[in-house]
């Protein structure tokens, strides 16, 4: 009898310009199981991506060459990967512009490595689970003046194209699945993101602030301490 074929190893691409940070991660992925491709800086960061099509980016914003926003433009334009930012920066602009051109989430400096070793596998359970949603959902739906098409990823407002980041789409349509039904803090970390809770995080915040600016604050409630709804309009 034949062995089955082992599973592949997700790959990720970690982008670091310190040597010491970029090895202790990439160490630390090989021996949780990930293959590991590593680059310093923003040239050398799209280069390795269009060679190896890893899984995940761990991405630095800082880097020479050009910083990670320019490499996270550049390599989603030429493929949805999930992306995690790697910040100094605690600034909610620094953030937002990191989100807006297409990275999922991020973690501030210093960090734990075990944190950053939990992220990516909540990316990767995300990017299966918007498969399985994909699949099991309609083709379209529409709330008042909002569109969505789920299979396309593509987004109205008025009849006006709006374009959303991944995850910003992941988020819209578990919302938009149950109009006007408040969606808690948890259930929305565990169904988009794929956490177990929602403690210790601003990300969800964070992609509700970047959703709100690109189809408008009233479509998206907020209801203080128990978490969000998207509200026909």
């Amino acid at each position: 009898m034949t062995d089955p074929t082992p599973a592949a190893r997700p790959a990720v691409l970690v982008v670091e310009d310190d040597p010491t940070i970029n090895d202790g991660l990439a160490q630390r992925l090989r021996a949780e199981g990930f293959d590991v491709v590593q680059a310093f800086d923003g040239p050398g960061a799209v280069t390795a991506f269009e060679r190896e099509r890893p899984d995940v980016v761990v991405l630095d914003v800082m880097l020479p060459g050009f910083d990670g926003v320019e490499v996270c433009r550049r390599i989603q334009a030429l493929r949805a990967v999930p992306v995690l930012m790697l910040t100094a920066r605690v600034e909610e602009t620094d953030v937002l512009v990191g989100l807006a051109v297409g990275a999922d989430d991020y973690v501030t400096k210093p960090f734990r490595v075990r944190e950053v070793v939990a992220r990516i596998r909540a990316l990767l359970r995300r990017v299966e689970r918007a498969r399985e949603l994909a699949a099991a959902a309609p083709a379209r739906l529409e709330l008042g003046s909002l569109a969505l098409d789920r299979a396309a990823r593509r987004v109205w407002v008025d009849g006006a194209e709006v374009h959303l980041a991944p995850l910003e789409f992941d988020l819209l349509m578990t919302l938009a699945a149950q109009p006007g039904t408040v969606r808690t803090r948890e259930e929305l970390m565990g169904e988009v993101w794929g956490w177990a809770d929602a403690r210790g995080t601003r990300t969800l915040d964070t992609h509700v602030r970047a959703l709100r600016a690109k189809i408008g604050a009233s479509r998206v409630r907020t209801v203080h301490g128990v978490g969000y709804a998207v509200e026909p309009a």
